[in-house]
């Protein structure tokens, strides 16, 4: 027989007037035996829409990307990239803008608005400056560039 956990609120729980175990204390329990909801994870329709509609930020965002893609596959690398990172951007917007997002709600709203957003403009910044004949460039970059390949 295990030895019984002394700690206060640790021993068996007291059933409510339902019968059902209550928890005797707010602490978390010592092992949890599942994970929480995210913030925001909730549907973004009702529940008797169709599922496409319950989850129509994800479903914007992974389509735009896949767009970039099959540019990107057609030799529009250029376009195709800076449609990728304008849908993580969206996805950074709708996650900021929306109460709920559905599965595009994966960490927190502030973890996830960073996340994206960070990404989505590293990507829209190295598409731009991609060679050759780059549409943004940055003179600092080629200078460091170059100094860090120098061997003289």
């Amino acid at each position: 027989m295990p030895a019984e956990d002394t700690r206060p609120g640790a021993g068996p729980a007291a059933p409510d007037s339902g019968g059902q175990p209550q928890r005797p204390t707010r602490r978390f329990p010592r092992f949890t035996k599942d994970t929480a909801r995210p913030e925001g994870g909730g549907r973004t329709a009702r529940g008797d829409a169709p599922a496409p509609a319950r989850q129509w930020p994800m479903l914007v965002m992974l389509s735009t990307v896949a767009l970039g893609l099959l540019l990107c596959a057609l030799d529009l690398f250029r376009v195709g990239t800076l449609l990728i990172g304008a849908a993580l951007l969206a996805g950074a917007v709708l996650r900021w803008i929306l109460p709920s997002v559905g599965m595009l709600a994966v960490r927190s709203r502030f973890t996830d608005i960073v996340t994206y957003g960070i990404l989505g403009l590293a990507i829209v910044l190295l598409a731009m400056m991609a060679q050759p004949n780059p549409w943004l460039q940055i003179p600092f970059l080629k200078d460091t560039l170059h100094f860090t390949l120098t061997t003289k």
